[in-house]
């Protein structure tokens, strides 16, 4: 008979470690910040994923500024509209400006997914007149994206069309007061210069005492 192998008894002290239920304290407390995107006082109208070019003059070439999120905010106070687009993964501004009434919309010649602008940007700290290009994944977003821009800027164009309108009115107003004050200032100088005239005749009527 072989002889059986001794059991050797492992100590279990050394696989399972006691819990004291001591707590420890973290060495750095973190606190919360609170992170502002400069967004939080305006409203979406538009929120799509895209990927966005700028015209390079001095290249005289397409250089690709960015594939992320592009927006349409407008303010709720003011009620002006702008675009900001971010890329992706750093969230860096790639193009940040107002719609005006003078943004046009083309279509990019070969794609009918991109579409053309100009505009004073703001994107890089100081406002430069620049060329975009952007590129949708799909027709139907960039239809939709070109229409709300146009929308806007047509809405923007009536309102400017109603201030002149008032502005010529109230200069209309102002330019009728002035001229009736110009004629009551005249009436009023020939009344008093009348009166004169009859009180000199009284007195050269009157009787030599």
């Amino acid at each position: 008979m072989a002889d059986k192998e001794p059991v050797v008894e492992r100590p279990q002290a050394a696989e399972e470690e006691e819990d004291t239920g001591a707590q420890v304290a973290p060495i750095v407390r973190l606190e919360e910040l609170a992170v502002t995107t400069g967004e939080e006082d305006e409203d979406v109208l538009l929120d799509m994923k895209a990927k966005l070019y700028r015209f390079d003059k001095d290249g005289n070439q397409w250089k690709e500024r960015g594939t992320g999120t592009v927006k349409l905010l407008k303010h709720k106070e003011t009620g002006k509209v702008r675009l900001v687009m971010r890329q992706a993964k750093t969230l860096k501004i790639c193009a940040n400006h107002l719609v005006a009434s003078t943004t046009k919309m083309q279509e990019h010649a070969g794609s009918d997914k991109s579409c053309v602008w100009h505009a004073a940007d703001f994107a890089d700290g100081e406002l430069k007149e620049e060329m975009f290009a952007i590129r949708f994944g799909s027709v139907e977003n960039c239809k939709k994206f070109k229409e709300l821009i146009e929308e806007i800027a047509e809405s923007l164009t009536k309102n400017e069309g109603k201030e002149g309108e008032d502005g010529s009115s109230t200069a209309e107003l102002l330019e009728k007061l002035i001229v009736s004050e110009g004629k009551s200032e005249e009436s009023g100088k020939s009344e008093s210069t009348d009166s004169g005239k009859v009180n000199e005749t009284k007195s050269d009527a009157a009787p030599a005492e």
